[in-house]
């Protein structure tokens, strides 16, 4: 990010940039910085779109050997296009020789580092990836956002909205936005605001009912996989999250009972550290061979949904009703 702004502010640009990661919010706000310093964005003359893994490439050759209308540049912006995953050799041989007034961008959400395109891009131009977001730095960015709104907010009432968007940036600016419409007439944002207005991811609602299941609040725990059902989340999908909650538990026990902190076991499983320090709160509910024996009960489930011996939803059902009893 650091390096796309000093070419910015330099006027200077490499001729190949790769912009990739799972934030995709970053990713788009820093394409769109660099698209619109090198040329204004109504210059439809001279910047050319591409997207989708069905990109004709001998097209993009064409358009990169036309020289610039009215400019000193022309910019190729490639989107989505799996070549730094696949093979894309003739582009990358051509990259080799492009004309010294194109210049390509090219944004990914996921690379393989072993990529003739991805060590082209390396030796020849940029590479900036943008990860997801620490909760330090998502904290951050969320009250630069309040604060030029005037809006105060606690700290419990942004663990809560966290909790409840997630990392992921665009998410939560979606979330933001509605909180910002819905709080016009205050100056702070509370936890009741947050309740009201904002979503409840699928992910989120899944943690709730393993938390329910593990104080044997049967009630609460169906009720929340009706609460799916209705928003027409398949049963197996559902089953799928379920399984993926009790693997991350067990994940996590293990690493407890190893003496791992906060920290060490959010590094290790890739999570974040106030997301570690909710599986770690759940994990301490649940004994190791306990979270085994769900996991196998999952795969028991599927299996047995799979072979005809009972339907999804009630499969599902006697899983919650068996752990919440």
């Amino acid at each position: 990010m650091k390096s796309i702004m000093e070419d910015i502010s330099k006027n200077e640009y490499k001729k190949l940039y790769l912009l990739y990661g799972e934030e995709t919010y970053l990713r788009k706000v820093y394409k769109e910085r660099l698209c619109n310093a090198m040329l204004p964005s109504d210059d439809t003359m001279n910047r050319n779109s591409y997207e989708g893994s069905k990109i004709d490439v001998k097209n993009v050759i064409d358009m990169s050997e036309t020289l610039p209308f009215f400019a000193d540049k022309r910019v190729i912006l490639i989107e989505e296009s799996g070549f730094f995953k696949n093979k894309a050799e003739e582009l990358a041989e051509y990259l080799k020789e492009a004309p010294d007034t194109t210049y390509f961008i090219f944004v990914e959400n996921e690379v393989d580092k072993r990529n003739r395109m991805y060590k082209l891009v390396k030796d020849k131009g940029s590479i900036v990836e943008f990860a997801l977001q620490d909760e330090v730095t998502l904290t951050k960015w969320i009250l630069g956002r309040l604060k030029k709104e005037n809006k105060n907010i606690t700290q419990s009432t942004m663990r809560l909205l966290l909790a409840k968007t997630g990392v992921q940036m665009d998410n939560i600016e979606q979330e933001l936005e509605k909180l910002l419409s819905y709080t016009l007439d205050k100056d702070t944002i509370t936890e009741q605001d947050v309740e009201i207005i904002c979503t409840t991811r699928t992910t989120n609602k899944i943690f709730d009912m393993i938390n329910a299941i593990a104080r044997k609040e049967q009630k609460k725990a169906l009720e929340l996989y009706y609460d799916l059902l209705t928003l027409k989340e398949p049963p197996m999908r559902i089953l799928f999250l379920i399984a993926r909650q009790f693997n991350y538990l067990m994940q996590v026990k293990d690493l407890m009972i190893q003496g791992f902190d906060k920290s060490v076991i959010g590094k290790k499983l890739g999570f974040h550290s106030f997301i570690a320090g909710n599986y770690i709160s759940q994990a301490r509910q649940f004994s190791l061979e306990k979270l085994k024996g769900a996991l196998l009960d999952c795969v028991s489930a599927e299996e047995n949904v799979k072979t005809g011996k009972i339907n999804d939803r009630l499969s599902v059902e006697l899983l919650i009703v068996k752990y919440s009893e």
